[in-house]
């Protein structure tokens, strides 16, 4: 009797993922993106692995298995904005999230030696890098679009919102909290003739400010804002506050009422979500904005209650998906000139970062808020410039 021949094992590696593939696809259909679908937002598979990537980890497994080279699509920011738009981050929560839970109750992340930790793993990056990708001036904040027509335009307006709606003077002392490459303080001072002092936590920031500053009443320091106790007359904040944290918004609102004077202003500039949280995404966390966390309207009110008087609100959160474009743009045309060390993961991981910031203005799930602060209120009330 001939034995029979032996029965081949089921595949079940592959069975397997066919089955988190499907699930995937489910999942996608919702935002109507398609895995290896002809839309220039669909979802091109590279490696079958990144359907167990991001059924587990959620957003830190669908940026990192990017970053791996496991998936692409056409117009990232468009397939993006589609998962957002249709909630799929609720539908997936990794462990990434869990753990991000549990630290934000357990430790203060922008507290001591780690509120220098952006500064050192983001900012001190390279400033090649942002001199590509910023633009004529290095402002890496939302451009303001309203009449211009190009990135570089765009900055100007927005600095020169920002001096307007301070009412600056000419011999005023001005205090820049987060004033990174020192651009803001330098226009402040050449248009508007004060003085100012700059703090920032970043080194390689530090050094370009100072040189670009030279000859102009202006003092760069290296140091963190709960260190600086000294009187002025105005004082803004660009871009910074999403790295303060929600444990230390009293402290930072504390500070600015003490350093102003009864008749004195303070503008906030910062980005905002829709809802209070007390963390940041996972992927975001690690590879791009370390301790950061984004405030909410609730927040940003319950912490300024009883320091200041709200003399005005102005979102203009969309100009962000604009002034995030031409950023891409920027980098995607020098990014040749870029020495080695910015390999081709680095790239994936620049390209994930600012598809997904564009993703988040464009469906409105993040704003951009330029806040305008009295100590006691304007005499007469305050009459807001756009």
């Amino acid at each position: 009797m001939t034995p029979s021949a032996p029965i081949s094992p089921v595949p079940r590696p592959r069975c397997r993922d066919e089955r988190l593939r499907q699930r995937v696809a489910a999942l996608l259909a919702r935002a109507q993106v398609q895995v290896d679908g002809d839309q220039p937002w669909d979802l091109q598979v590279h490696h079958p692995r990144v359907f167990a990537r991001v059924l587990a980890q959620g957003s830190l497994g669908l940026g990192e298995s990017y970053m791996d080279g496991d998936w692409d699509a056409a117009a990232l920011d468009q397939l993006l904005a589609r998962l957002l738009a249709a909630r799929l981050d609720h539908h997936v929560m990794g462990w990434g999230d869990r753990w991000a839970a549990l630290r934000a109750r357990l430790i203060n992340a922008q507290a001591g030696r780690r509120a220098f930790t952006v500064g050192k793993r983001h900012y001190d990056l390279g400033n090649d890098l942002y001199r590509i990708m910023l633009g004529q001036r290095l402002v890496y904040s939302c451009a303001y679009w309203r009449t211009a027509s190009d990135l570089d335009a765009a900055q100007v307006a927005k600095l020169d919102l920002v001096c307007r709606k301070l009412q600056l003077t000419p011999g005023q002392r001005v205090l820049d909290i987060g004033c990174g490459w020192g651009e803001a303080l330098k226009f402040a001072a050449e248009r508007y003739g004060v003085s100012g002092i700059g703090l920032t936590i970043s080194g390689e920031q530090a050094a370009y400010a100072r040189a670009l500053c030279h000859g102009l009443p202006i003092e760069i320091r290296l140091q963190d804002y709960r260190a600086f106790v000294e009187p002025v007359d105005r004082i803004f904040s660009i871009g910074m506050f999403e790295h303060v944290g929600v444990r230390n918004y009293r402290v930072f609102f504390d500070l600015a009422a003490r350093c102003l004077p009864a008749d004195g202003l303070m503008l906030l500039h910062t980005i905002g979500t829709n809802v209070s949280t007390n963390r940041t995404d996972p992927w975001i966390d690690r590879y791009i904005f370390p301790n950061s966390m984004l405030p909410s309207a609730m927040q940003i009110a319950a912490a300024t209650e009883g320091r200041f008087v709200l003399e005005d609100w102005h979102n203009f959160g969309a100009d962000y998906d604009r002034t995030l474009q031409a950023w891409r743009d920027n980098v995607e045309a020098g990014w040749d000139r870029l020495p080695a060390r910015y390999d081709t993961r680095f790239r994936r991981m620049w390209q994930f970062y600012l598809a997904a910031s564009m993703a988040t203005f464009r469906v409105r799930k993040c704003q951009l808020w330029q806040i305008v602060l009295s100590p006691e209120g304007r005499p007469g009330g305050y009459v807001a410039p756009r």
